[in-house]
């Protein structure tokens, strides 16, 4: 993983109904909530969370990332009561390429009413145009056709699938990686 830059302590990007900003440890309850609802977990690389504990360790390590420039992982949270509703990511940052990767997760409670939609313009925009990312990529289990949809939406186009990528739990499933350029490439 390369550092692209540091990124401000008190980054918060908003949108008509979110503020998209780094999470805390007080957020550990609300995290493991949305990371132990298996419905949400049913496509992710791991098996859901069991405890405040793994909540509590993954802030620390995203805390420690965000520092070294590593990754920006944002919390969502509703404007109208400051409520987690889920998160967006970037990772597996490469400088010189000026790519990066994407991730997201949205709580059952709140899916269907566009809120990915909202967190990802605002967020693809914040890397587009402050961090001048050239392109992004996304990995999703090719079953998850909300999130196809959701990233179609935002222009992503499927670029292939890596077979049998993952085993969560025993069970083996594929990869469908998604490319947007933020840029036209050069000739």
């Amino acid at each position: 993983m390369t550092q692209l830059r540091s990124f401000p302590l008190d980054l918060c990007l908003e949108s008509p109904r979110l503020q998209l900003r780094p999470m805390t440890q007080a957020d550990a309850p609300a995290w493991l909530t949305i990371m132990a609802d298996p419905q949400v977990m049913r496509y992710w690389h791991h098996a859901p969370w069991q405890s405040v504990v793994e909540a509590q360790a993954a802030l620390a390590d995203d805390h420690r990332a965000y520092l070294a420039g590593q990754q920006l992982k944002l919390g969502m949270y509703r404007r109208d009561n400051g409520e987690l509703i889920g998160m967006v990511q970037l990772f597996n940052l490469d400088e010189v390429s000026r790519r990066g990767e994407i991730g997201y997760c949205l709580a059952t409670a709140v899916q269907g009413r566009a809120y990915m939609d909202e967190a990802l313009t605002c967020f693809i925009d914040y890397l587009a145009h402050t961090l001048q990312l050239r392109r992004l990529e996304a990995e999703i289990d090719p079953r998850n056709e909300g999130s196809a949809r959701t990233l179609e939406r935002q222009g992503f186009v499927l670029e292939g699938t890596l077979r049998a990528r993952w085993c969560v739990a025993g069970a083996l499933s594929d990869s469908g990686l998604y490319g947007l350029l933020l840029e036209p490439p050069v000739a």
